[in-house]
């Protein structure tokens, strides 16, 4: 996926200025899709030369214009277009399981260190996951209708089903070292 795509589908409920909608992405997205305050700017100007969004101007007495943009007719059609089409397979690349895949060269003390720090994360994001409805329920009352309020908390269920799975990996492997079940050097 694009981020150009991410970017639409917000502009599809509602205009945001470029700062509105970089706070959307945070209190929504980011945990399977992360956009930096740039990446979303360019990414408008980039939509707007496309003709796929346009900017207002809208003039502030003590502050600079507000710059809203919305998404065209045509912002529509591509992003209908591209939700319709397959369903992305994602090529995955993951750091850590390079680490992991390499680690028979640690001693058993190091794997426990290892691992023990990669179950704390993998425990710290499930409970940030898990606070997510009460942290993101601004965000949540912006979207317009119960079925899209569904399908963006089904991309939070995946996001804790997938925390939940790599901490038991991870804790399933310490025991493992724990015990012993692990082939020497």
């Amino acid at each position: 996926m694009s981020l150009e795509y991410a970017v639409l589908g917000f502009l599809n409920y509602q205009p945001f200025t470029g700062y509105a909608l970089k706070t959307m992405f945070d209190s929504s997205v980011r945990h399977f899709w992360y956009a930096d305050q740039s990446q979303i700017y360019r990414t408008l100007a980039r939509l707007t030369d496309e003709g796929l969004a346009v900017v207002e101007h809208v003039a502030q007495n003590d502050r600079p214009d507000r710059k809203p943009y919305h998404i065209t007719p045509a912002g529509q059609a591509a992003f209908l277009e591209w939700l319709r089409g397959p369903f992305p397979h994602q090529q995955s690349k993951s750091g850590p399981l390079v680490h992991v895949f390499f680690s028979a060269r640690l001693s058993d003390a190091e794997l426990l260190a290892k691992f023990e720090t990669a179950a704390e994360i993998f425990r710290t994001l499930l409970q940030h996951y898990e606070a997510v409805p009460v942290t993101a329920a601004d965000s949540i009352q912006k979207v317009p209708s119960p079925r899209e309020q569904y399908f963006w908390m089904q991309t939070l269920e995946l996001g804790k089903l997938t925390m939940r799975a790599q901490l038991e990996w991870a804790e399933a492997i310490l025991a493992n070292i724990r015990d012993g079940c692990i082939p020497a050097q």
